[in-house]
């Protein structure tokens, strides 16, 4: 569609960026979304007339409200929509509550996962111009957003999750999905991780929420702490969520993958990080620091929580960059992207940075290229879905909504097309 119908570079476009353990959505052109929800979604059944009808709480402040029989889930499966009613409710409340913003005055960018099929492609399509009624809509692969943020049309991304990690080769803006390779591991394989841990050495852990009172101990004593008073009927799902609130702040907090291959000896020198738990519980992790994240890059190590994970990060990589054609690799070794919350471990980007220099052939150049804070990696797709839909030169490429009515599905996204926008920022 043509570009002035937009006024060239000021669009008032909206990004999209939708992951499975938050949403981010903003205005394109701006450095941050203006929201960062979380894509865990309340579930309650409530009567009108006698009529059961399907509740739904939204954002973090909404689940954390006591309510009876309410079950938290997620509209996601694999990083693709699987609850289409769930995903209607949680734009609306975004448009209607988050961004104040009408549909039908603005385009709107979405990001999807390199492995999308194209029947939740249409589905997506046809629920934007359907029922929103946007004038013009844009699919695009989250790995080739996470390039552009970077500056870089090829490059290999390495996007640590919540829910996965994976490698996807990107080559002049286009990801090759022939070699994209990815293992069950992220965010949420941590926190299972740090639960079993922590319940096996007797620790108990306990949701802020169900505090209402407590005494400082000495390091390492039982906690002294009495209970909230809270509904007996609160389902097993929204305690669950709580609990992994509690392990993703312990996590950021006090996990540190090690440089090298774990070595309990080694990791024993390495100073230990003091952390206070909801109850009032306190103690300082030395070796535990190191020896939980570890499965991530040495799967060999085994893992007692959840599912075992198949290859490391640096084998990611390197699998990856052998499917691809031989005449591309030295470019994929020579930027490697890393992207996603998970990624904000610390020592997450020195260690693959190690493990792939042991495993790159000598003739090829190997260069890390990683953001340095904590939000720049979060939001990295969501970076390059502003750029990209802000610039004059990508307006051409909006599918209108007079193109999805005179097109039969799959409706065309000119993802090739993308590698002709000059790289000037």
């Amino acid at each position: 569609m043509s570009g002035a119908v937009y006024g060239g570079d000021e669009v008032g476009a909206l990004v999209f960026d939708i992951g499975h353990n938050t949403v981010r959505a903003g205005y394109a052109g701006e450095d941050s979304p203006k929201v960062d929800i979380t894509s865990t979604i309340g579930v309650w059944l409530d009567s009108e007339d006698d009529i059961p009808i399907t509740r739904y709480n939204i954002g973090l402040l909404a689940i954390h409200v006591w309510r009876p029989e309410m079950e938290l889930a997620s509209f996601l499966k694999d990083g693709m929509v699987e609850n289409w009613d769930m995903f209607e409710n949680f734009m609306d409340y975004v448009y209607n509550n988050a961004l104040r913003a009408i549909p039908k005055d603005h385009p709107i960018l979405i990001t999807e996962p390199p492995w999308i099929t194209s029947s939740k492609r249409e589905e997506m399509t046809e629920l934007m111009f359907e029922k929103y009624g946007v004038p013009a809509v844009y699919l695009a692969k989250n790995a080739s957003l996470a390039a552009f943020a970077n500056g870089r049309p090829t490059c290999l991304v390495v996007d640590s999750g919540a829910t996965h990690t994976s490698a996807v080769p990107v080559h002049e803006g286009y990801v090759l999905t022939q070699a994209v390779v990815k293992s069950p591991v992220g965010g949420d394989y941590l926190s299972s991780q740090c639960h079993t841990h922590l319940t096996e050495r007797g620790i108990e852990i306990v949701p802020p929420s169900m505090v209402a009172w407590k005494e400082v101990t000495k390091p390492e004593e039982p906690p002294i702490w009495k209970k909230r008073l809270v509904p007996a009927n609160l389902t097993e799902s929204w305690y669950n969520f709580m609990i992994k609130e509690v392990m993703q702040d312990f996590q950021a907090s006090v996990l540190q993958v090690s440089d090298v291959s774990y070595d309990e000896e080694i990791v024993k020198t390495m100073p230990a990080n003091h952390y206070e738990f909801p109850n009032g519980y306190h103690r300082d992790f030395g070796v535990e620091r190191f020896k939980i994240p570890e499965p991530l890059f040495n799967p060999t190590t085994g893992a007692k929580a959840g599912i075992q994970p198949i290859l490391g990060v640096g084998s990611l990589v390197t699998t990856s960059v052998g499917m691809c054609d031989i005449d591309i690799r030295p470019a994929m070794y020579g930027s490697v992207v890393v992207t996603g919350g998970n990624s904000s471990l610390q020592g997450f980007t020195e260690r693959l940075n190690r493990d792939l220099a042991a495993k790159t052939p000598p003739s090829m150049r190997l260069k890390i290229i990683s953001a340095p804070g904590v939000s720049e990696r979060r939001f990295g797709a969501w970076t390059g879905g502003s750029i990209l839909s802000s610039l004059g030169s990508f307006q051409q490429l909006w599918v209108s909504k007079q193109e999805y009515e005179e097109t039969e599905f799959p409706v065309p996204f000119p993802e090739k097309q993308i590698s002709k926008i000059p790289y000037s920022w």
